[in-house]
């Protein structure tokens, strides 16, 4: 970790407020993508961020410098999204604004419509697949370091992205987005 991130840190905690602006601007994007993705509403995720850095900055002494900051970021802002995913659950549905994509999505060349499609498939992935699977491929995190920021054993990590992976890839064959290759390999 740099020792720019550990030196902000100490600003922080010594009550230093450019130091936490700074803090929070150097890692804003990351959280915000994060909770975006997660929760797949801005509003929400602009919420759910400013509540992680919040939180985050009141339990600065508790981070161990030993590790990386943002992993034990990552951290606090995905159960952040955990925690309003669930509530969310148990309120009740309310209509989307945001039509869903023609089903006769074979033809999809456009980027934006592509990246529509994944999010659309990642929404309906279980939230600890989605946010293993964010991590490892979005954030670029290794499994052992997915392993220390979800505080979960290094096989459920691997077995969580595997399993966002093969339901990402379904649910995206399921709305025509990708076609079964004729020299797919299978799998037993």
């Amino acid at each position: 970790m740099s020792d720019n991130v550990r030196e902000l840190v100490h600003q922080c905690l010594r009550g230093d407020q450019s130091a936490m602006v700074e803090l929070v601007s150097n890692f804003r994007g990351q959280v915000f993508g994060l909770c975006y993705r997660m929760l797949r509403h801005r509003q929400d995720a602009e919420d759910v961020t400013q509540e992680s850095f919040v939180r985050a900055l009141r339990s600065l002494g508790t981070w161990d410098q030993q590790r990386e900051f943002l992993p034990w970021l990552l951290a606090i802002a995905g159960n952040r999204c955990r925690t309003l995913l669930a509530i969310r659950m148990h309120q009740p549905a309310t209509s989307s604004l945001v039509e869903h994509l023609s089903d006769d999505a074979v033809g999809i060349r456009d980027a934006e419509n592509l990246a529509e499609e994944v999010d659309l498939a990642l929404s309906h992935l279980r939230a600890e697949y989605r946010q293993a699977f964010l991590l490892f491929h979005q954030h670029e995190m290794s499994y052992s370091q997915i392993s220390t920021t979800l505080d979960c054993p290094l096989g459920t990590v691997k077995t969580w992205v595997h399993r966002a992976r093969r339901e990402l890839i379904a649910r995206l064959k399921d709305r025509g987005v990708l076609q079964e290759s004729r020299h797919a390999v299978r799998r037993v």
